[in-house]
């Protein structure tokens, strides 16, 4: 993992922007392929939207293994509709001196034979503002536009990324710092979520980027990222509401929450040298809210 060259002089973690920035294009049957690890969130975001959309037939996927090593995400058995063993191969395909991390989610062009983006804010919105059917729900809905923007870059800010930003920091300051905004975040949305279901009036792309890092917290976020004032379970509104969106087969579904652990504390070992997964901890995501 090139982590290194995103730390910043202060001990900042800055993520590394995304290089392949083109926009989908209109959905065409085995046209892009989509590769996604149930470990990350940000493609765990591609791959609820998705289900939510039933898209399943216009946007094929292709899942990497949650143990990343030297060589980047690996493609069990091999990738069916390229060929290829890693995820690198693909990157380096489009751009061989490509200098970065390999990321997932990105969306391979199979027409074209190239990476068309790794860049993941925009291809959720990207398949909700043109990959939707009569039936499918607005995620994105015109009238709520601008303030689900406001929201997701809050969510990006204070908690999506902050979460790394703590995990990650190299100093006390910059830990402090990044942790601070995290719980002022969830303090926040708590209190937000006292008298809603959802962030909006209905199930948004606000709610899927709240909740891959909401189903992280407690399993990951809150030992191993060293975010430990308070967990999820400890704040009553933010629990029942990741428990509604877990309830449905989108959300429920492209969850493993042993696939996220192994990666975290397998893959990291910058943050877990001794590469132990540890036990717990024991939640019932499946008791209704």
């Amino acid at each position: 993992m090139k982590l290194g060259r995103e730390i910043a002089d202060d001990g900042r973690f800055v993520r590394q922007p995304n290089r392949f920035t083109d926009r989908l294009g209109p959905p065409e049957p085995g046209r892009y392929q989509l590769y996604a690890s149930y470990a990350c969130p940000w493609a765990q975001r591609v791959l609820i939207v998705r289900e939510l959309l039933g898209i399943q037939d216009l946007l094929g996927v292709t899942i990497v293994d949650p143990i990343r090593d030297e060589k980047g995400w690996r493609v069990p058995g091999g990738d069916p509709v390229t060929g290829v063993e890693y995820l690198s191969e693909l990157y380096l395909a489009t751009d061989p001196g490509y200098p970065g991390r390999y990321t997932v989610p990105c969306v391979w062009d199979v027409r074209e034979k190239r990476l068309v983006t790794n860049d993941f804010p925009r291809i959720t919105l990207d398949l909700e503002l043109s990959w939707t059917g009569d039936t499918a729900p607005d995620l994105y809905p015109r009238a709520e536009r601008d303030q689900i923007d406001a929201m997701n870059d809050r969510l990006y800010h204070g908690l999506n990324n902050a979460v790394y930003e703590a995990g990650f920091a190299r100093g006390q300051a910059a830990y402090e710092e990044a942790v601070t905004r995290v719980f002022q975040t969830l303090d926040f949305l708590e209190e937000r979520l006292a008298d809603r279901t959802y962030l909006f009036h209905g199930l948004t792309d606000s709610d899927v980027r709240l909740y891959t890092t909401l189903a992280r917290f407690d399993a990951v976020y809150h030992s191993h990222f060293k975010c430990s004032i308070r967990r999820l379970v400890d704040y009553p509104n933010l629990w029942a509401y990741a428990r509604r969106l877990y309830a449905m087969p989108a959300f429920r579904d492209t969850t493993d929450f042993d696939q996220i652990k192994r990666h975290y504390f397998i893959t990291q070992t910058h943050v877990n040298p001794s590469r132990i997964v540890p036990l717990g901890p024991r939640l019932d995501w499946s008791r209704a809210s």
